[in-house]
């Protein structure tokens, strides 16, 4: 079974009929014979509209309770199981009760359309998606129901039902649509005569443009390319020059006087990209036609009427808007124009309207070559020879006689070589010359400036011809090179920027002193403001050139938004620079909200940091150093206790007892201190030379003797430490390792000599750690497995590591052979670099802080 088709009737107000509309055509089709039923309609207490139920199937509603009271909605499965050949569904954006099927009435009627049932519904355009801030905007009221306007245009069939203003607001004030003590209020509030006008016009635009979207599919379907006058559409041909504007406005007031009319703007350029457009002007021209409410289209064609005129009918345009010709009178003799062949072409059902225009026979000017495009020696040499050659050439000719062909040849030869080396300019100079050369030597009778034969006049006339026609070449070929390289390191630069975006790599000065190089000036800057009442501050600056301290300042200045501009020094940029500065800018700008956006990033991980160091800290302070404190103030209550004489027995193990809690308080708070000295970059180490046996038989005194072996050769070279701090990683680590060694099982303590650092390694043969985890137990607050929360607040790890890089070293896990963990501490030997034990990211942070504090 196919998919179902959805007729909507589109009401353009409340009250118009769309629902009488509906019941109206299920009357038709039931007298036709078509199994059609009433899946839910909403009469809204209207007698007329209860009085169109009466002969139709209804289809009993689902009650669901909500928020203590009974409501009904339309039963999705009770349909189904029906399966009508049409089901009528009334209000299709409506939203369902909480514990319906679907959130949305449309998404029923989905469910229904995809099991083969066809729908017919009814929707107000105030109810569309796209127009709710339109509809709030003009009657006040923002509709919460809504239905996207992606369902609404993929119906088979919608009418619109459609009233004037007035005769609704007699419908309204008969009660034929809010009950007698609402219409009041209703026809001075929403029903205002205003509201309804707008809400009309914009049923009857969305409408219309749909009509023309199904028209355009049906001519595409049918390939129809005769222009059906349904629409007035104008189409404005561009050339790029400045009479473009004149013919935008000129469009624009032909549009306003037929209802519905669109501008269409277009620019048709050759497919080789050889034009003489302005770029700045074709983007002023663009901003003006969508200003006033029109399109703009670039088309790429050789044969530009045919372009044209394609475009238009493509478009079903009704209209062409074209400039007079700036041709010259004598230009006309290359053909007729641009204008006069789209008049002659266009047919019986478009009309072309000729504007004239203040540039109207001006001519479009000779290119002429510039030296910036050729180069100054290259200029200079042209000139050179174009002036110097033909005479030299006729001083060796006077000496030999060659015939007038063959010396036309060779002149004609040194205009070539000027057009090569000079461009135009030259060659029109060096033709000229040629050619009274020519006059006067060689063509009879000799030694005067007339002609006797005519034919030798088409002969100079040819040469001359041929002379500019070549130089025209040279010169258009050098300003293509010009543009193709100028557009090249455009492309580079703009790829750059790209490649930038999405990797996020450059800082802002870096990109600033790309800008600087770029363009060749003295300084560049970034400036920003709060509002345009406060004054300018400087977000980034490189180079050195004076300070600017205003956009107004600087040699150029590109606005970025309203409160941010890039300020550049030392010269003016010409106005072709604009677009990939305007691009640099806008990079600038991203790569500035960029580095907030970090900022802000790294302070709320700070924060979250901090926070989660705080709730284990409480964490740790609720037990592991209450569980001490509540060991000595029991002790000490014992020891006081009149009721109790106590041996001196008893009285040695309650003062042992409190003599182990006040060593766990400051081995725990040791680590506290330790751990909050790290997390504000406190820790200043004081480094010197020491050997290893002065420190690291000092840490091994905080656990039991025999628990830990020492392995320190004599031979090992001195350590650049500072010893308090090596003193206290060292015994964090034999505390650890002891407390996870199984008994008999002692931890041994070794140092070896390694290139030019110093290890040394904390053995233990314990459970050991899985590879996964060998990380995160130097995080803070972490005891690995299922130890008990007796065992400390699992600060040693991290404390260790935090003073082994604070030192310049290195602190990891490795597994031990045989079992067990093997902490491996790497210290900098004694005239050692500093640099060469760190990570080249760990250079960057070297108290890696996110690490010391989790």
């Amino acid at each position: 079974m196919g998919r179902g088709k959805l007729r909507i009737h589109l009401g353009a107000a409340p009250g118009v009929g769309k629902t009488y509309a509906m019941l109206s055509e299920a009357h038709r089709r039931v007298e036709r014979g078509t199994d059609c039923v009433v899946a839910f309609v909403e009469c809204h207490g209207r007698p007329r509209t209860e009085v169109m139920l009466h002969g139709l199937e209804q289809i009993p509603r689902r009650e669901l309770e909500y928020r203590g009271g009974v409501f009904t909605e339309m039963d999705v499965d009770a349909v189904l199981r029906r399966a009508p050949a049409v089901a009528l569904v009334d209000e299709l954006a409506h939203s369902n009760i909480p514990g319906s099927r679907n959130a949305k009435r449309w998404q029923d009627v989905e469910e229904l359309l995809a099991a083969g049932i066809d729908v017919v519904s009814t929707v107000n355009i105030q109810h569309l998606e796209s127009l709710g801030d339109v509809v709030e905007s003009i009657t006040g009221v923002r509709q919460r129901e809504t239905v996207p306007d992606e369902v609404v245009r993929r119906a088979d069939q919608i009418e619109l039902v459609d009233m004037s203003p007035q005769a609704l607001r007699r419908r309204m004030a008969h009660g034929n649509i809010y009950q007698p003590d609402k219409v009041d209020a209703a026809l001075s509030n929403y029903f205002r005569p205003g509201n309804l006008t707008a809400l009309r016009e914009l049923a009857l635009l969305w409408v219309a443009d749909q009509v023309d979207a199904h028209l355009k599919q049906y001519r595409s379907d049918h390939r129809v390319s005769k222009i059906w006058g349904s629409r007035e559409r104008i189409v404005v041909g561009l050339t790029g020059g400045p009479e473009g504007r004149t013919l935008i406005r000129r469009a624009a007031r032909l549009a306003e006087k037929g209802a519905g009319g669109e501008v269409l703007a277009v620019y048709i350029a050759r497919s080789d990209g050889l034009t003489s457009a302005s770029p700045k002007e074709l983007a002023v021209q663009r901003t003006l036609v969508e200003d006033l409410g029109g399109t703009f289209h670039h088309v790429v064609g050789d044969d530009i009427p045919v372009a044209l005129l394609d475009f238009a009918r493509g478009v079903n345009a009704t209209q062409i808007v074209l400039g007079s010709s700036r041709r010259k009178t004598w230009q006309y003799v290359f053909g007729p124009g641009v204008g006069t062949t789209v008049a002659r072409e266009s047919g019986p059902d478009l009309d072309v309207h000729i504007v004239t225009h203040e540039e109207v026979a001006k001519g479009r000017g000779l290119p002429v070559a510039r030296g910036a495009r050729l180069g100054r020696a290259r200029i200079i040499w042209g000139w050179l020879v174009g002036v110097a050659g033909p005479v030299i050439m006729a001083v060796l000719l006077n000496t030999v006689h060659l015939g007038l062909a063959n010396d036309m040849l060779l002149f004609l030869t040194v205009v070539v070589a000027a057009a090569l080396l000079g461009g135009l300019l030259p060659a029109l100079a060096s033709a000229a010359v040629g050619s009274l050369l020519l006059n006067y030597f060689y063509t009879p009778p000799v030694h005067h400036w007339t002609i006797a034969d005519p034919k030798n006049i088409v002969a100079i006339t040819i040469f001359v011809g041929v002379g500019v026609s070549v130089a025209s070449v040279v010169d258009l070929a050098a300003r293509r090179t010009h543009q193709a390289a100028r557009l090249r390191a455009e492309s580079e630069i703009l790829s750059f920027l790209a490649g930038n975006v999405l990797r996020g790599e450059t800082g802002l000065e870096e990109l600033l002193e790309r800008v600087r190089e770029t363009f060749g000036m003295e300084s560049a800057a970034l400036l920003e403001r709060e509002s345009d009442v406060d004054p300018w501050t400087c977000a980034g600056r490189v180079g050195l050139g004076r300070p600017v301290e205003r956009p107004e300042d600087a040699d150029v200045d590109m606005p970025v938004g309203d409160h941010m501009a890039l300020a550049l020094t030392g010269r003016v940029l010409p106005a072709e620079d604009q677009r990939v500065l305007a691009a640099f800018a806008a990079q600038a700008a991203v790569v500035l909200d960029r580095r907030r956006l970090q900022e802000e990033a790294d302070q709320a991980r700070a924060l979250a940091e901090g926070n989660r160091i705080r709730t284990a800290l409480l964490a740790a302070v609720s037990h592991d150093l209450r569980t001490p404190l509540a060991g000595i103030k029991a002790a000490v209550s014992s020891l006081r206790s009149d009721d109790v004489a106590w041996s001196e027995e008893d009285q040695a193990e309650l003062l042992e007892g409190i003599e182990d809690g006040a060593d766990r308080l400051d081995h725990l708070v040791g680590n506290l201190l330790d751990m909050s000295r790290l997390q504000t970059g406190t820790v200043t180490p004081l480094i010197r030379e020491i050997d290893l046996d002065e420190v690291v038989p000092m840490a091994l005194g905080g656990v039991p003797e025999g628990t830990a072996d020492l392995d320190i050769p004599e031979t090992l070279p001195m350590v650049a430490v500072d010893p308090g701090l090596l003193e206290r990683s060292v015994a964090n680590l034999v505390e650890n390792a002891v407390k996870y060694s199984p008994a008999g099982k002692a931890v041994l303590v070794s140092a070896s000599a390694i290139a030019d650092r110093v290890e040394v390694r904390v053995v233990d043969r314990g459970p050991g750690v899985p590879d996964e985890a060998k990380e995160r137990i130097f995080e803070p607050f972490q005891r690995y497995g299922d130890a008990p929360r007796g065992a400390g607040v699992g600060l040693g790890l991290a404390v260790a590591r935090g003073f082994a890089e604070t030192m310049g070293g290195t602190l990891n896990a490795e597994d031990t052979p045989g079992g067990g963990l093997t902490m491996v501490l790497t210290l900098r030997a004694a005239g050692s670099s500093p640099e060469r034990l760190l990570h080249p990211e760990e250079l960057l942070h070297p108290l890696r802080p996110e690490r010391q504090v989790t």
